[in-house]
């Protein structure tokens, strides 16, 4: 974790970790396989520092929260949010984490099958959340070209974009992300899985 805090997650590679722990790459396959299943138990690690599920409010708001400090977490390790993109964590805490998520949304009444494909939906949004703001590869000039492209755009060619630039760009951040997951929560509570 000190090479993940020091250099970020690129950094933390199979022959970086074995110089850390003075062994050799080769006694840590062991372990893992390679450095996506090391990334993987990275991201499982740090999902252990989440905490536990609040115990006040609806079970809409504690699964709000508990998306909310998954999604925090992922800020805090910005190249870990853009690797959990793709990594697929099988530890004690992702499961714990799937766990949380599917006692909360029982606790709501949404049916199981709705319940199940949720989760990959509420995990992924929040994921996508966090590496989109990972903030390598964007830059203040981005967000100002974009913020200048939608508040010049004509009318005449794009009236709908004119009309709602402004809340096109509205929000902060925690306010946009309570109501993207408050929006998810509501389409898994009444979006049928196939048969």
């Amino acid at each position: 974790m000190a090479v993940l805090r020091a250099d970020g997650l690129r950094k933390v590679t199979m022959r970086r970790l074995a110089q850390e722990l003075d062994t050799g790459p080769a006694s840590l396959y062991v372990y893992v396989r390679n450095t996506a299943e090391l990334h993987a138990a990275v991201l499982d690690e740090l999902l252990g520092t989440i905490g536990p599920v609040p115990a006040e409010g609806s079970w809409r708001e504690r699964l709000e929260r508990v998306l909310m400090a998954y999604t925090g977490m992922l800020f805090e390790h910005p190249s870990l949010a853009r690797s959990a993109l793709t990594a697929w964590p099988s530890g004690p805490h992702y499961l714990n984490l799937i766990e949380t998520l599917l006692a909360l949304l029982d606790e709501g009444g949404v049916p199981p099958a709705q319940a199940a494909w949720g989760v990959d939906l509420l995990l992924q949004q929040a994921t996508a959340t966090a590496a989109e703001h990972a903030g390598e590869d964007t830059s203040q000039d981005d967000w100002d070209a974009l913020t200048g492209a939608l508040r010049r755009v004509s009318d005449r060619t794009h009236p709908r974009i004119a009309a709602l630039a402004d809340d096109l760009l509205s929000g902060a951040h925690e306010a946009r992300l309570s109501w993207r997951i408050q929006a998810l929560i509501t389409g898994i509570e009444r979006t049928a899985v196939p048969q």
